[in-house]
């Protein structure tokens, strides 16, 4: 598979092969690789696939994957663009997994969390299709260096906010983080520079006014403004990939952290 195939941009879904979203997409695929070692040979769920190309790479070391996705568009999508003896996809709420009727040796949820405004009854989901031994392995963004506010993200977590939520439901929790080189570094700040002379635009915040499929509909648009300011400032950041990132234990320096779970 050409990791560089999937995506549908919607400000929320990223489009893989726009270069002007490359260190985006590098940052989703850092995940993907990390959980391909934790997959071989194993059932492994994909829960909030997007279009599917993460769980075509766990296919590609997994026993089986499924990818699950509320958008019955999205996951048309993905069935569509990925097709492996080992891999479906299914139309699924985070918080009714059970409802597959299956279990599991890992589940992967990768830049979703965030995006729940309550993540418990997903948690228990996920522990209930977990097979004993099982992992979750969860990435989101790191509150602590994240530089742009998104409308999709209900609520970003610093590192004991997010131990402290899984605790609830996981008896053993690990906490890691992915971090960036100088390269992403600069990109990140960057679109925090960026967004903020936008924002700049609205001292009163009326945005926090404004219909949310208004404001979803501007963030899409602006966010493309954003990255080519930086990609004509900075044209060095059009060449970020997966190799410009690394996981280790310093998740507060992290841009992502990265959760390990189990029962």
């Amino acid at each position: 598979m050409d990791e560089s195939a999937g995506g549908i941009f919607t400000g929320e879904r990223l489009v893989a092969d726009d270069l002007l979203f490359a260190a985006d997409f590098a940052r989703h695929l850092v995940a993907y690789r990390f959980a391909q070692q934790w997959v071989r040979g194993k059932s492994v769920l994909d829960a909030g696939c997007g279009d599917g190309y993460g769980t075509e790479l766990l296919a590609q070391h997994a026993a089986r994957a499924v990818g699950v996705d509320r958008s019955a568009e999205t996951i048309a999508v993905a069935r569509q663009r990925y097709r492996r003896a080992n891999l479906e996809y299914r139309v699924c709420d985070l918080h009714r997994l059970a409802d597959l009727h299956d279990s599991f040796d890992v589940v992967s949820h990768f830049q979703v969390i965030e995006h729940l405004h309550d993540p418990v009854p997903f948690l228990r989901q996920a522990r209930q299709v977990l097979q004993p031994g099982g992992a979750l392995i969860i990435t989101t963004p790191n509150r602590l260096n994240s530089f742009v506010e998104n409308p999709y993200h209900v609520h970003e977590y610093l590192a004991a906010e997010l131990r402290q939520l899984l605790s609830q439901v996981f008896d053993q929790i690990e906490i890691l983080g992915v971090c960036g080189n100088d390269k992403v570094m600069t990109f990140e700040r960057q679109r925090g520079v960026q967004a903020k002379r936008i924002l700049r635009l609205d001292p009163l915040g009326l945005r926090n006014l404004l219909p949310r499929r208004v404001v979803e509909w501007a963030y899409a648009r602006l966010a493309r403004v954003v990255r080519r300011r930086i990609h004509s400032a900075e044209p060095g950041v059009t060449a970020i990939g997966v190799d410009d990132f690394s996981i280790g234990n310093d998740a507060e320096a992290s841009l992502d952290l990265l959760a390990i779970c189990r029962a």
